[in-house]
This record gives C-alpha cells, structure tokens and sequence, in this order.
C-alpha cells in the first residue's frame, strides 16, 4: 500500500478536522464513552504533546452531538443518544500564557465568543464572574446541563514557575476563575481539564471528591499514547515503508521504532505506551529523529535544574519515589522528581505495594539521548560548566 493515500495527524489536535481531511486516527472513543457516563468532574495530566488536546477535542465534538464525524469508530456502536449539550471549551494552547494579563486578553477572546452565542451583552468585568453568568446563562436557555473543557489549564502556570512573583499571581487568579466549577454542580453535566501538573494550592484541586484525578488510573492509562498493539495492528503500512526506506527489515523496523520512542507508563501496572508525536512524525518524515525535544524544551526546567543544583548524576540510575508525591507538585519544593515525570523526562518503571512506591527511568532511547545531548548541555553552558 502507498503510505501517501495515509494522511499522518501530526500537528492536527482538532478532532473534526482530523476527522473531516482523513488522517489516520487511533480509535479512542471508548474512554469518551466511558467518562462521559458518568457525572464526575475529571483531570488527566500527561506530558506536552501526548495527545491531550486531541482526546477532549474529541469529547467536544461528543458532546456537541456531532455523531457523523464517529462513525466507523468503537463509539458509534455504543452511543445510542447522541444528546447536544452547551458546551464551553477554554483552550489555553491560545497565546503565550506567560503572565496574568497574556492570560486574561486570552479568555477574554474565549468568552466573548462563548458570550455573544448565548446573548450576553454585557458581560461582567470579573472574569470568574463572567465564567459563572456563562453556564449559568447556557445552563438557563438550553435547559440542558453545561459541558465545560479546559486544554491545558497549567499552561500559564508550567511557563512561569521560574518566575515566583508572576507565578503567584497566577494562582491566586486561578484559584478564583476555577474555583467557580466548584460550586456549579447544579448546572454542570460534564467537567475535564488536562494539563502537565497538579498544582497544590490551585482551589480546584484541594477536594479529591470534586475532581477526579486519572492520571494514574490503570482504567485510563492508554487514553493518550499509542500501545505496541495499536502500532502492529493499525500502522502495518507505515511500518513495511520504514523498513524499506531505511534498508532493514520489518522485525528491525519494529524494534527499532520501540527503542526510540516507546516506553511510557501512566500506571502501576499495564501497557507501555508510544509517544505518539514521535511516532507519527517518524512516519511522516520515513526517517529516524528527536521530534519530540524538536518541539522545544520548556525553559523553566532547564533554570529549574539550574537554580535547585539538581544532581544529574541521578539519571544514570532509576529514581524512587512515594506514590503520593508523584502526580502533584507544590511550588518550592526541592526535589524535581515529581515535575520531570510530568514532564514525560522519567516514567514508570515498576511499582512496589510494600514501598507504596515507584522506580523511574528514562522511557526511551529518545528521551535519554535527546536530554543528554540536548537539555544538559544547555544547563552545562548556562551554569558555565565544560
């Protein structure tokens, strides 16, 4: 089969448009359907480009009731309503998010949009004020209960976190504009906010029994990534092209391809996953690269690793850590372990129930070379070592 009739994804996170121009898409409309069952609020937190904005784009076109755009997907046999709702969705992948007003110009534009759809005027100069009059407002003229989706909550967060007095005016913004959905039950069907991290003392994140975390959750551990099963069944072509391109044969092709970018772990036990930004770019571009850390290393890590004295030496064996403190992370702390799990630089290696504790680990070839080669020597040159 020619792989040019296969249109590779890479770059598109819209699910209608990927849906619309054809692209090659691993079928993840089971886990819409079985978060969208249920009532309860939910985050998923999973490293930059990992197919978070993908998957609750896919839950808005779910929830919009745009049923033609699943057809031929696990979903479309298991939906049977395909029921409309108001639907706000909030994309801080919008702007450079880098400081409180950057922030506030881009909701801004988000609720205006949303605003002039349901009739609203004259809106409240307060943004969380203007979030609450939003669902509330939907909520009242459609009579159906509102779908909120946030992309990337932290992203303001994440980008300042070397930069403490920015950073915490920023929590004490979103602690205001999230803490909204805390007290909107009423009015709300469905709740799902990804981002990188969990931040402590963001409000929406104090009470467990509001939001449901999943990141770690083995039910959900393949909702983003690619399995090996996923690669084998669905990406023969690409595989068989790869090979041939490159001159070896289709076992070394795999193999190959599972040295460099799988290895990923969101789960005390399960599937490793794919980074399915690497893959998917490898076979665009029918060759072998760091596509992932092409994308760019986020700035505040390297300053982090710099300004904490984090001992690199660390990296040549796996890391332990506490359960508890790996999927949140509180501003101050010394140890960066739990950011650059986060991060996607370490990932599960195993667990042990007597510790209640995980070992981490470089997932890949990719990541490992890729943080040497990369993100060390940049820390080495700013910290004027070598």
């Amino acid at each position: 089969m020619d792989t040019s009739l296969r249109e590779m994804p890479v770059g598109i996170q819209d699910f209608e448009k990927l849906r619309t121009v054809g692209c090659v898409y691993v079928d993840k409309t089971t886990f819409v359907y079985n978060l969208a069952k249920k009532y309860s609020p939910y985050f998923l937190g999973r490293p930059r480009r990992f197919g978070k904005s993908l998957f609750i784009s896919t839950l808005k076109a779910y929830f919009l009731g745009k049923k033609h755009l699943f057809e031929g997907l696990a979903i479309a046999e298991l939906e049977k309503d395909w029921i409309e709702y108001p639907v706000i969705y909030i994309d801080f992948n919008i702007g450079s998010n880098d400081c409180l007003q950057t922030v506030e110009m881009a909701l801004n534009a988000m609720l205006k949009d949303l605003e002039r759809k349901w009739g609203i005027t004259e809106p409240n100069p307060n943004l969380p004020l203007r979030l609450y009059y939003l669902i509330k407002t939907a909520y009242e003229k459609s009579g159906k209960s509102v779908v909120v989706l946030v992309d990337e909550y932290d992203k303001a967060l994440v980008n300042t976190m070397d930069n403490p007095k920015i950073h915490q005016e920023l929590i004490t913004f979103f602690k205001g504009f999230y803490g909204v959905l805390k007290g909107m039950d009423y009015a709300l069907r469905f709740v799902f906010l990804t981002g990188v991290t969990k931040f402590a003392k963001v409000s929406i994140f104090s009470d467990l029994n509001q939001l449901v975390d999943i990141s770690l959750d083995k039910q959900y551990a393949e909702i983003c990534g690619i399995s090996e099963n996923e690669l084998l069944e669905q990406f023969q072509p690409e595989l068989r092209q790869l090979a041939k391109v490159t001159g070896n044969t289709y076992d070394e092709t795999v193999a190959e391809v599972k040295k460099r970018y799988d290895g990923y772990l969101f789960a005390k036990k399960g599937a490793r996953l794919y980074n399915p930004f690497s893959l998917l770019s490898t076979f665009l571009k029918n060759d072998y690269a760091y596509y992932w850390f092409k994308t760019g290393t986020p700035t505040f890590l390297t300053s982090m690793l710099r300004n904490t004295l984090f001992d690199i030496r660390k990296f040549n064996n796996d890391i332990t850590i506490p359960v508890k403190k790996i999927d949140e992370y509180r501003v101050g702390e010394t140890s960066l372990t739990p950011l650059l799990y986060q991060t996607g630089y370490l990932t599960i290696k195993s667990y042990d129930a007597s510790l209640d504790e995980f070992t981490l680990g470089y997932p890949n070839e990719e990541v490992k070379y890729g943080f040497l080669d990369e993100l060390l020597a940049r820390f080495y040159y700013q910290v004027g070592i070598g």
